[in-house]
């Protein structure tokens, strides 16, 4: 019999597996849905699908219902993640390839790094995060710069990318950073299921209200859409929000938020690779250049110790 307090290794690496792949693949799958779908209009579908089945879900398991101050509270950080951080990533992904907005986002580390100094002042700023955080800064000034001059091997190959969308993918990551300072100081939910689902749900309700308010909706025609589109949703909402996240959270029960926490490095590289192979995406020594940057960064600050266990909240990358 296997021991309940040690998993099978073979449901550890599925575990890893799944939000190893899973993740990183729905930076693609983000991109298939918005040539079809407005959006916010998509990624308020994603959202109200799974805020729905995972809180449902929750209930039926008989966890506790949010109080009042909770329902605020995940609404406070439903907006900051979903709205702000995931609303810019869907907007972004009309504009630039998915694997360039993986690899920007994964600075979220970075900007994570620089809340628990600021806000909550439990991380002192280092010789180690410094350089970390450089390397971050220059690996997206390797993507969005017009010319890089590298001596006598020339000039850097490859399309830089559209800085209007590094910027809002930098907003996006900040604002996650925000909204991670922010959970730890909010009254919510014990559980993290009833926790991510309560803001996945506001998170959408509110995508579906300011994607019918700016005029997503006019013209929009759900017969329109094709196979794939909704082959893309049902993949964000079932395997990226639903499977990825509960292998994420029984994933924290068994190993260390550090050796967890890889995901973070190893989804741009897949969302990179799904890109070039199915979407046709660059994958120049621009690109290569500006993801080993910001990788290594990632993997500098996500290998440091952690200072303070991580509060509940809605934790998935895309």
């Amino acid at each position: 019999m296997e021991n309940p307090h040690h998993p099978a290794r073979w449901k550890i690496l599925l575990a890893f597996s799944i939000i190893y792949f899973v993740w990183g693949a729905t930076f693609f799958a983000i991109r298939v849905g918005v040539r079809e779908v407005p959006p916010l209009l998509f990624c308020a579908m994603r959202f109200v699908a799974a805020g729905v089945l995972v809180f449902g879900w929750a209930v039926t398991r008989g966890e506790r219902r949010p109080t009042v101050r909770q329902w605020l509270s995940a609404s406070l950080l439903g907006f900051i993640i979903f709205v702000v951080d995931y609303g810019l990533l869907f907007w972004v992904e009309q504009r630039i390839p998915s694997g360039i907005a993986a690899v920007i986002l994964a600075t979220i580390p970075a900007f994570m790094a620089l809340s628990e100094i600021i806000i909550l002042r439990t991380q002192r700023l280092t010789l180690r995060l410094s350089a970390a955080l450089l390397a971050g800064v220059a690996g997206v000034a390797v993507l969005v710069s017009r010319t890089i001059d590298l001596g006598s091997l020339g000039k850097l190959s490859g399309t830089p990318v559209d800085t209007v969308s590094a910027v809002a993918l930098i907003i996006g990551a900040i604002s996650w950073s925000i909204a991670s300072a922010l959970a730890r100081k909010l009254p919510l939910p014990e559980s993290k299921v009833m926790s991510s689902g309560a803001q996945m749900l506001v998170g959408g309700i509110l995508l579906t209200v300011i994607s019918a308010v700016s005029g997503e909706w006019r013209g929009f025609h759900l017969r329109a859409v094709s196979g794939s589109a909704w082959l893309a949703l049902t993949y964000l909402i079932f395997a990226g929000s639903i499977v990825a996240f509960t292998a994420y959270v029984w994933l924290l029960h068994y190993e260390s938020p550090t050796r967890v926490g890889t995901y973070a490095y190893v989804n741009p590289v897949v969302a990179v690779v799904l890109g070039y192979f199915l979407g046709g995406e660059p994958l120049d020594a621009r690109t290569i250049l500006g993801s080993f940057f910001i990788i290594a960064s990632v993997i500098t600050i996500t290998s440091m110790p952690a200072k303070k266990p991580v509060a509940a909240m809605a934790t998935e990358e895309t």
